[in-house]
């Protein structure tokens, strides 16, 4: 186990974090489409209402207000109903509440001083954010972190020695320090663990180096969906975790050709209506490649798609909303060429998927997930870019950085092998 995972604690990966401002299940779909675009992930977590006004609130009261995470998927996928699609204004006006999947779970309220082992652990099984509470109190240690102090590892700023608080003679009282505590947070996520991790690659060697099929990293069970089938059945393989389906088409000898995906981070900054609608009508080929290219004229709607979100803002403050048409432009992808179609090959544009080859190192997939603000990469054989045969997700990386060094096969490559990896 590498000593930088031992000897650091989540606080120090605060720094720097916005203080959470909670987004509540009473708020509109319309809303959540603003708030998940200026995020800076696919997805926001929901909470319920606090009922305790006046009251200052434990960590386990705001535990059991937390209601799940809601993505850009689960937007979509809710205003791709027929009942939506006949009337966007109303279906753009219902409540968070109706829309987001249930999950307490998958957010965990940690001590500033939690070691980082334990956050990775906890993230392994299933956490996707984690809560901490932020404190002008709270000082980032350096490399000694969460080594023993006084017999007992550190857990809260009330137990830290006056070198590790930071001097200022207005500081709160203790009990004061706490409550400010217990109501200022900052959220943690899954990105912000990988990129902690790739700045530390020298202290996790020799994994950075190996490849990801050497390290168990690469997920078989992937969900994907032909693509001749209606592209709205890709809402039907309830995607855990990433929340992807990779859209393939089948091969005479069985394999899996990858032509695009449909998921939370391809359609994170889309106009959700046009790729509500689009969800709704085309095939999953279709929705991927873009309809313009692909679909007949009879095939796009006979209305204009409004986008309720965006349109309606003018610079004065009024105006009527722009009327456009169905392209796939406005769902987020920009194709180059038409391609689609038994025997043509693989469409490339801002709709291709992110691929990897089971040969890739681990830290060639980390950098290529960060600097594409992806969750996950799509896995390829080595000699055929098209043939799918896995996926690396956030949960893959975090399984395969803390192997017991015995557990796998380190690879042979140098560091220059890697960093011209890395660039490409």
């Amino acid at each position: 186990m590498a000593s930088v995972l031992l000897y650091h604690v989540v606080g120090d990966l605060t720094v720097g974090k916005p203080e959470l401002v909670e987004f509540c299940d009473v708020e509109t779909v319309e809303s959540a489409i603003r708030a998940i675009g200026e995020s800076t992930e696919c997805g926001i977590p929901v909470w319920k209402r606090s009922s305790h006004v006046g009251m200052i609130e434990n960590n386990e009261m705001r535990q059991q207000r937390f209601v799940g995470i809601l993505t850009s998927l689960d937007i979509i996928s809710f205003l791709a109903k027929s009942q939506c699609l006949e009337d966007q204004d109303k279906a753009m006006k219902t409540q968070v509440s109706d829309v987001v999947v249930p999950n307490n779970t998958l957010l965990k309220i940690v001590d500033p001083g939690t070691r980082l082992i334990d956050a990775l652990e906890m993230m392994k099984q299933g956490v996707r954010r984690l809560l901490v509470p932020k404190s002008k109190v709270w000082k980032g240690m350096s490399k000694r972190f969460s080594i023993l102090y006084n017999g007992k590892w550190l857990k809260n700023i009330d137990n830290c020695s006056g070198n590790n608080l930071i001097a200022n003679a207005n500081r709160p009282s203790s009990s004061s320090a706490a409550a400010y505590m217990r109501d200022k947070f900052c959220c943690l996520s899954r990105e912000d663990m990988i990129r902690f991790l790739i700045g530390c690659l020298g202290a996790l060697a020799p994994l950075p180096l190996s490849s990801i099929s050497s390290l168990g990293a690469v997920n078989l069970s992937y969900s994907s969906i032909e693509a001749s089938l209606p592209a709205v059945e890709a809402t039907q393989k309830h995607p855990g975790d990433p929340t992807a389906v990779a859209v393939v088409e089948i091969t005479q000898d069985g394999r899996h050709k990858i032509l695009g995906e449909i998921s939370a981070s391809k359609l994170w900054k889309c106009d959700y209506l046009a790729a509500a609608w689009a969800l709704a009508n085309l095939s999953a080929g279709q929705f991927v490649m873009g309809a313009e290219d692909n679909v007949s004229s009879r095939l796009l709607p006979d209305f204009s798609v409004n986008s309720t979100v965006e349109d309606n803002k003018v610079a004065n403050g009024g105006g009527s909303a722009r009327a456009r048409k169905f392209t796939s432009r406005s769902i987020g992808f920009n194709p180059v060429s038409p391609s689609f179609g038994m025997g043509k090959t693989m469409y490339r544009g801002r709709s291709a998927p992110l691929t990897c080859k089971t040969s890739s190192s681990l830290a060639a997939v980390m950098a290529q997930m960060l600097s594409h603000r992806a969750n996950h990469v799509w896995v390829t054989e080595d000699d055929n870019d098209d043939v799918l045969v896995g996926m690396v997700g956030y949960a893959d990386i975090l399984v395969a950085v803390t192997k017991q060094p015995a557990a796998f096969i380190p690879s042979t490559r140098s560091i220059m092998e890697l960093a011209s990896e890395i660039q490409s």
